[in-house]
């Protein structure tokens, strides 16, 4: 197919040199700081592992029931020897870090600069800040071994969608998704049943890459169960995915 039937300028094109200038002196800008936030959260990241990725809302209360689990879970995967991840902000991400960071592993918290609701919580032993959203999504995703998910709203919605779309299309490795809270999360788990799935937007096997859980201690058993079944030394072509 042809390209520029449209006569769209290539930046190589533009006649005004102040402008071409102009242009290329922001996009090299943008792209040194995308560059340099992969940089600093692989250096910072790569020996993490096993880590859990925990999402969940910001505005979730300190004495939200749900705050309290994901306290009570947190504390319970570092106890256990999983480096925790989360957003590094308020509610659940505060709830995440504040539980992995009493326990023995890290307490990681990869934060974001936003207009409102963003201020980095105090309980991080690795906090890295970043510009731009989709830098931060890659962190959350590569140097997991399970995401976990407590309710959220739509930044929630979009990175559990994503993770799934991910390890559906085979473009990440296949590992737990756990939503935690059936009350919450089952009125979408049969909408995807009797609307996606009844329409074959999905398939069978697509249900099976997230499972629903309550309990804390079944959230564990449900991550290690996961690695006793399969192998759990990173293949050729997952280490190809990561990259």
């Amino acid at each position: 197919m042809s390209e520029n039937r449209k006569n769209i300028l290539k930046l190589r094109q533009i006649t005004d040199k102040q402008r071409a200038t102009a242009i290329k002196a922001r996009e090299s800008w943008n792209l040194l700081t995308i560059m340099a936030e992969f940089i600093d959260a692989t250096e910072r990241l790569s020996e993490v592992r096993p880590a859990v990725t925990i999402f969940g809302s910001a505005r979730t209360r300190p004495d939200n029931p749900y705050y309290l689990h994901c306290v009570d879970l947190s504390r319970r995967l570092s106890d256990a020897g999983f480096s925790v991840i989360s957003g590094g902000g308020g509610g659940i991400m505060e709830a995440a870090n504040k539980g992995a960071y009493a326990g023995t592993s890290s307490s990681i918290g990869l934060n974001v600069e936003l207009p409102r609701e963003q201020i980095p919580n105090q309980w991080q032993n690795i906090s890295i800040s970043f510009r731009h959203f989709f830098a931060r999504k890659v962190a959350f995703v590569k140097y997991a071994d399970a995401y976990v998910v407590y309710p959220g709203g739509f930044g929630t919605l979009d990175e559990v969608t994503e993770v799934l779309t991910l390890i559906q299309t085979g473009k990440t490795r296949h590992i737990p998704v756990i939503l935690v809270g059936n009350e919450f999360w089952g009125g979408l788990v049969d909408w995807i049943k009797t609307a996606m799935l009844a329409n074959h937007m999905i398939t069978d096997g697509d249900l099976d890459i997230m499972q629903v859980i309550d309990e804390p201690i079944n959230v564990i058993d449900a991550i290690f169960a996961f690695y006793e079944a399969a192998d759990i030394e990173t293949t050729t072509d997952e280490l190809h995915q990561l990259l």
